[in-house]
């Protein structure tokens, strides 16, 4: 498992790498929620390893091509960061996650501008290009990198994060806003971060680095410090050493 996760979102990460500074063909699925023709290609070229392979397994993809067929699913960014490749700023990745009887086991991120690849397996650690990870271990807000982002969806629901931000910003060394949930969980878990939050992120936004963060010894949850479910409004990542302030102010 591990050699075809690797050796597939190494193929999607090269042909994102070869086509950065290609003409783009940007569509657009809602207000400002952009799409290339870029992410399309590279959704192919990862669906169609998973069916070469484990062509009984299921997959959730964030563009057109998702199957339900069991209990064992694939689920697939293959371009996250999108806005940010469009604009020509080399910080995006793609996310890959397995998923058995609704339980993440394996999640990978590459971040091919930086040959970066994160890896996890439940049970076994997560590594940065097969070297062992860990969170921080800041357990003071004020010495403490946080990471969030702003929801595509903005102008269109009650909770734009801007009171989050606001309730952070003034307690903290500083904010991050990279344009990146599934990096920004990466490197949560290999302790550039220390802490994250956002609200409104989809399931392929961050199945893998969920997995990384909890792998590296971090923590995941919920607004009610329950365990974080695929789906749910607020995902709330850390070091699991500031995780109370974090929830205190996310309230």
């Amino acid at each position: 498992m591990k050699e075809f996760i690797y050796n597939t979102i190494k193929l999607a990460g090269r042909h994102l790498r070869d086509n950065f500074s290609s003409e783009l063909i940007i569509e657009k699925k809602g207000m400002r929620d952009p799409v290339t023709q870029i992410d399309k290609e590279t959704e192919i070229i990862i669906v169609n390893e998973i069916t070469k392979y484990f062509p009984s397994h299921s997959i959730i993809t964030e563009e057109e091509l998702s199957t339900e067929k069991g209990d064992e699913t694939w689920i697939i960014d293959p371009l996250d960061g999108t806005c940010n490749y469009a604009h020509r700023i080399p910080h995006f990745g793609v996310s890959i996650a397995f998923m058995k009887n609704n339980e993440i086991t394996h999640g990978a991120v590459y971040d091919p501008s930086r040959d970066e690849l994160f890896y996890a397996e439940k049970n076994k650690g997560a590594f940065l290009n097969d070297k062992r990870i860990n969170v921080s271990s800041n357990d003071k807000l004020m010495d403490c990198l946080l990471a969030t982002g702003f929801a595509y969806n903005r102008n269109d629901v009650e909770d734009t994060n801007v009171d989050n931000f606001n309730k952070f910003i003034m307690d903290v060394q500083d904010i991050r806003r990279k344009g990146s949930a599934a990096l920004d969980l990466c490197y949560v878990a290999c302790g550039r971060f220390d802490g994250f939050w956002e609200l409104y992120l989809h399931k392929w936004d961050v199945a893998a680095g969920m997995l990384l963060v909890s792998e590296a010894n971090g923590i995941v949850t919920d607004k009610n410090n329950k365990p974080y479910k695929l789906g749910e409004k607020l995902i709330i990542a850390d070091n699991g050493l500031i995780h109370e302030k974090m929830l205190k102010r996310l309230a």
